[in-house]
């Protein structure tokens, strides 16, 4: 799921990678929604994480998702990143709100 663009990017510390899910363009009942109408997607699935955050007694905390995990976002934060024609957010581990267990 990385593809070449990762080999040469990598997160530090306590970042997270994610890949924004596609929105909505059909209600349910097969109404076609326009652009305007569609809500921002709130829900990204995990590309790349970085190694953890250093604690105060030196040792590293590791990140708590996983490559491949379908996390939920905030409105609001993260960092476009673009890598082989595609957008990717960065953001910090503290910053995702949860993650969706199958």
């Amino acid at each position: 799921m990385a593809g070449r663009a990762f080999k040469n990017f990598l997160p530090l510390f306590d970042r997270v990678l994610v890949e924004r899910c596609a929105a909505e363009t059909v209600t349910k009942g097969g109404i076609m929604l326009p652009e305007k109408s569609q809500g921002k997607v709130l829900q990204a699935t995990v590309v790349a994480t970085g190694s953890g955050s250093r604690g105060k007694d030196g040792e590293i905390h590791p990140v708590s998702v996983a490559v491949g995990e379908k996390v939920l976002l905030p409105e609001y934060g993260g960092t476009k990143v673009i890598l082989d024609d595609k957008d990717y957010f960065l953001f910090r581990d503290g910053d995702i709100l949860g993650k969706y267990v199958a």
